[in-house]
């Protein structure tokens, strides 16, 4: 959830006065830092994921589930168990999230850089499971599930807690105060901060999936809930309407962080992924429910986005600006705006609003104008969270202003700075995965893009397309069944590096895609439309990226049974993008669909979604499973795809002779 810092939190009226302090000493601390740490180099890979779980509370007598408001006893519980424990034996760790409902999850310390460590995945995701379960009830379980599809409907807490529309800190008619983590002040004030900048509550507008028997228009009445009328005013018509914060920072996700071996490798990474986002969404797609009813989306990130929007109409663009604020084109959680390598430079398309003071201390100060441009676009942002006793710090030594602003910047792809006196290094996160329902899911999503890392890391491959194509590529990776019926702007040669604008002190053009040039053209001859079947296993002299991590594994040293994992978490992966394996948002909507109870009107009731999550915990044990949505994968199998790695090897055999491979190296030590 980021920074955590303990004391007095301000209101949104207090924190507008050291709005500007905070950034202008978050500049600084950046910089301290960078001055510090921009030549450190040699650090080994270590990553990690994070999978973060709601806790449900089963009724089974009214055949009803609510999600349990324990948080904070389990966290009490798992906290201590892990302090009972020596450092090097403590194989978990754990950490509070925005909902009383929620817990995070991680490996105890990072995973390194053998390659027996994939076979540990999803072994330590088993064992969070059962810790978490420990501490709860009989009746209660952890999923990794990343909408509850009833949030906001009636009372859908245990213990049982009303919404107050007229004083709480988010003013929905839908979502009790009482379901934001209640142990950390900083939960709260980001939810009553955000409303109070925005100047009205969030309004979140979900296209509603229209079945035969769903309301046309569709549309709702809040009065009966207390509304004052701005509610009725910001719901759309056929949208399901949600009012607050919790409505997505309530939701889960898996995210994965790498460190790389330098400030250049990390640039590169987070460059290079920053393309893969939309195609993992995607890929991850599972939350098809929002309020109890069935959407018109597959997963969770124009939820989150608009959870958090605190622009001001006028930031938005909806009113005339009075006085000099930033016309801001997004939610603080959404895609990224630019690249940050040399190698994006002539890829970055989109206007990119900054604040132009900082980034000129930032380049003054020694920073390359990419990675000052993409600091200072970060700092347009107000900080929403600021604590009374941790205004006026030690600039050299503290990093608490730049975290303020840098991780409420909730974006698909998180540059990371080393902390402090420290020995963690530069650091990129890949945030936009959704929760998968078991270990082995979230293990195999984990496992392909550590792998990629790697295999981008020792082909030199490149990913990067116009950055305004990523943002259209997110668009349609929130569709429904954008898996199989949609098409994503991918790279036709990811072997080549084609750089156009080769002068490192120039300023990004924003302009490739619309100036006519030669160069534009020649850019927009290299990407083109492709399903996510043709990314992941080829198309004509693109040999997929499945393909290439299979070869990749042949060219490093690696025990059987690790293999055996691994190419089982291929098969998952190769099987959802080619549409034989269904992703969770569909298993889901043909459950409900499917469901005697279901009236085709788009409602999922209590009744439905106590059978749907009730199937959930059973298959996440490994009691049951669903064929169409998950093979069995206790198994372990070293099927291999042949045709697809001969032509892999073909394609790398080619680009060499033709000079479009340097030396590959292997960034995975073998620890021997």
């Amino acid at each position: 959830m980021g920074l955590l810092t303990e004391g007095t939190a301000l209101s949104w009226e207090e924190t507008k006065k050291h709005a500007d302090h905070v950034r202008k000493h978050g500049i600084k601390q950046f910089l301290a830092q960078y001055r510090k740490l921009m030549a450190r180099k040699k650090d080994v890979l270590y990553w990690g994921d994070e999978v973060e779980y709601q806790l449900v509370k089963f009724d089974h007598v009214n055949k009803k589930v609510y999600v349990a408001l324990r948080a904070q006893d389990v966290l009490k519980g798992l906290t201590e168990k892990v302090q009972q424990k020596s450092d090097t034996s403590a194989s978990t760790s754990w950490h509070p999230e925005y909902a009383e409902y929620m817990v995070e999850g991680t490996p105890g310390k990072p995973y390194g850089g053998m390659i027996a460590h994939f076979n540990i995945v999803e072994a330590n995701m088993s064992l969070r499971r059962q810790e978490i379960q420990a501490e709860l009830k009989e009746d209660e379980a952890p999923l990794s599930l990343t909408a509850f599809p009833r949030l906001g409907c009636g009372i859908f807490t245990w213990p049982e807690a009303k919404p107050d529309p007229v004083s709480g800190v988010s003013r929905s008619l839908f979502f009790p105060d009482e379901a934001i983590n209640q142990g950390h002040v900083r939960f709260k004030t980001l939810t009553r901060n955000i409303r109070t900048r925005r100047k009205e509550k969030v309004a979140i507008n979900v296209p509603i999936f229209k079945d035969v028997n769903t309301k046309s228009p569709f549309v709702e009445d809040f009065s009966i809930l207390g509304d004052d009328g701005s509610s009725a005013a910001a719901a759309k018509p056929d949208h399901i309407y949600m009012d607050c914060m919790g409505f997505g920072m309530g939701n889960c996700c898996l995210q994965v962080t790498f460190q790389a071996c330098n400030i250049d490798e990390a640039k590169t990474l987070y460059d290079q992924l920053a393309g893969m986002c939309p195609i993992m969404l995607a890929l991850s797609a599972s939350s098809p429910i929002y309020r109890g009813y069935l959407s018109d989306i597959d997963t969770r990130w124009p939820v989150i986005a608009s959870s958090v929007d605190d622009r001001t109409k006028e930031e938005r663009g909806l009113e005339v600006r009075k006085q000099p604020v930033f016309l801001i084109h997004k939610s603080r959680y959404d895609s990224i705006d630019s690249y940050i390598s040399p190698l994006g430079r002539c890829y970055n398309d989109i206007p990119l609003i900054l604040d132009q003071d900082l980034c000129d201390e930032l380049i003054e100060g020694g920073v390359d104008d990419l990675l000052a441009r993409h600091i200072a676009h970060l700092f347009i942002r107000d900080p929403v969270s600021v604590f009374a006793e941790k205004l006026d710090l030690d600039d050299e030594n503290d990093t608490d202003h730049f975290e303020n602003i840098q991780s409420t910047n909730w974006q698909t792809m998180r540059f990371k700075p080393p902390p402090p006196n420290s020995n963690i290094g530069w650091r990129v996160e890949f945030r936009p995965m959704e929760a998968q329902l078991t270990d082995f899911e979230n293990a195999a999503f984990t496992v392909f893009i550590v792998l990629l890392t790697r295999v981008i890391l020792s082909y030199k491959l490149n990913f990067v397309i116009p950055i305004s194509k990523v943002d259209e590529n997110m668009k349609t990776a929130f569709k429904r069944d954008a898996v199989i019926k949609d098409k994503f702007y991918f790279r036709k040669d990811v072997l080549t590096d084609i750089v156009l604008c080769i002068a490192a002190e120039s300023t990004p053009p924003e302009c490739v895609s619309q100036c006519g040039s030669s160069a534009c053209h020649e850019i927009r001859e290299q990407y083109e439309e492709m399903t996510i079947n043709e990314i992941f296993h080829g198309k004509d002299d693109f040999p997929g990226l499945l393909a290439l991590i299979n070869l990749y594994m042949d060219s490093i040293e690696i025990d059987v049974d690790t293999r055996c994992t691994i190419t089982q978490y291929l098969k998952l992966i190769s099987q959802r993008a080619s549409g034989q394996l269904v992703t969770s948002a569909r298993w889901m909507r043909n459950f409900v669909t499917q469901h005697p109870e279901y009236k085709k009107d788009s409602v999922v009731s209590d009744s439905i979604t106590y059978d749907l999550l009730s199937r959930i915990v059973k298959i996440a044990g490994g009691k049951e499973n669903d064929p169409t949505h998950l093979f069995d994968y206790t198994t372990k199998s070293a099927d291999r795809i042949p045709e697809a790695l001969s032509q892999a090897e073909a394609y790398l055999n080619k680009k060499a002779q033709q000079g479009g491979l340097t030396n590959v190296c292997n960034p995975i030590p073998n620890g021997n």
